[in-house]
């Protein structure tokens, strides 16, 4: 049976009762939402896709898993023990999420699910969207309700955009850095644990793009990997006889000979060829003649991307971009 349409002006629990839509009472719902009655016209109304990167996107469910933990370690078993003893209860607030410095916006939709999870009845405006360039100063969300729930929120929402933003405004660099070549950059595993899908969304965010999310999106081969197989040819043979026609095999190499080694055995789809000087990547690209997807990978910086990005590989792949950068400097304002 098809949905019934709900009426627009219908967004949070609240407008319920003042549209006739029953709605259950009493229940803590975790973002801006309504819970119809009836269990088949459940409807969640996750953070707005508005505030998502307009070319990017992460799961409301990586979302909502990521704020009721970092919620649940920072208010622990008692609450906002400071809060509940300072401030009425009934006390309504405003405040203002403000950049602090330039950068790129990442994670406002984490900002307004982890304050709309202590209050769904929290009025949130944003006035910007992740991905896009913020100066300093910048008014990126307006929050108005509950004064306890927006001191509760207000560093778990912060931690996130601060994160999230510095990585998008490292990634940003990088691509600025490399523009004039054809070479994407690319971020690795080395993520914090727990928030892999947040950090690669804030790659993209930056206009960088994602290498694979885990162990199972794709095989690739390390320097110990053909050390247990017995060489490159035994591992690139068992890696084929076993990947799916979708599964792309990239293997690592630390030499022009094991390059060369590669290209004859063939049945790799990506090389990724680690620490390489500028010479030797030349001569890989060379080598490789387009038959392989060339990566660089080791000890890449701001400083080196472009004249990595020069010779003529295909992918940059930084960690650097999610386990080193600083938090963009951003901040939370009441306005009373």
């Amino acid at each position: 049976m098809p949905r019934p349409a709900l009426p627009k002006e219908i967004r949070h629990l609240k407008d319920c009762a003042t549209h006739g839509w029953p709605a259950a009472g009493g229940m803590d719902l975790p973002y801006p939402s309504l819970l119809i009655m009836d269990p088949s016209l459940l409807i969640m109304d996750f953070p707005p896709m508005s505030l998502f990167c307009a070319g990017a996107f992460v799961s409301p469910l990586e979302i909502e898993a990521a704020v009721l933990r970092a919620l649940d370690e920072d208010l622990g078993r008692a609450g906002d023990m400071t809060s509940i003893a300072t401030v009425p209860e009934q006390t309504r607030g405003r405040a203002v999420v403000v950049a602090r410095q330039a950068g790129v916006a990442s994670g406002l939709p984490l900002v307004a699910a982890c304050f709309s999870r202590l209050s769904p009845q929290l009025d949130i405006a944003a006035s910007a969207r992740d991905g896009e360039p913020i100066a300093a100063g910048a008014k990126l969300m307006r929050i108005e309700g509950d004064a306890r729930a927006i001191l509760g929120a207000e560093r778990t929402a912060l931690n996130f955009l601060g994160h999230l933003s510095g990585i998008a405004t490292a990634t940003a660099e990088f691509v600025k850095r490399i523009a004039h070549t054809k070479a994407r950059v690319v971020c690795t595993r080395k993520t914090t644990p727990g928030l892999r899908a947040l950090e690669k969304y804030a790659v993209r965010c930056g206009g960088g793009h994602n290498h694979r999310f885990g162990l199972d999106d794709a095989m690739l081969i390390k320097d110990n990997h053909i050390a247990v197989a017995g060489g490159i040819a035994a591992v690139l043979e068992r890696a084929k006889a076993a990947a799916g026609h979708l599964v792309k095999i990239e293997i690592e190499v630390d030499s022009l000979k094991q390059l060369d080694e590669v290209l004859k055995v063939g049945l790799a789809d990506v090389v990724l060829i680690d620490n390489f000087d500028l010479d030797a990547m030349r001569r890989a690209v060379a080598m490789a003649a387009g038959r392989l997807v060339i990566e660089a990978s080791g000890g890449i910086t701001l400083d080196s991307a472009a004249a990595i990005a020069e010779t003529g590989v295909d992918y940059l792949s930084s960690g650097a971009l999610t386990h080193s950068v600083r938090n963009l400097d951003v901040g939370l304002d009441i306005e009373m």
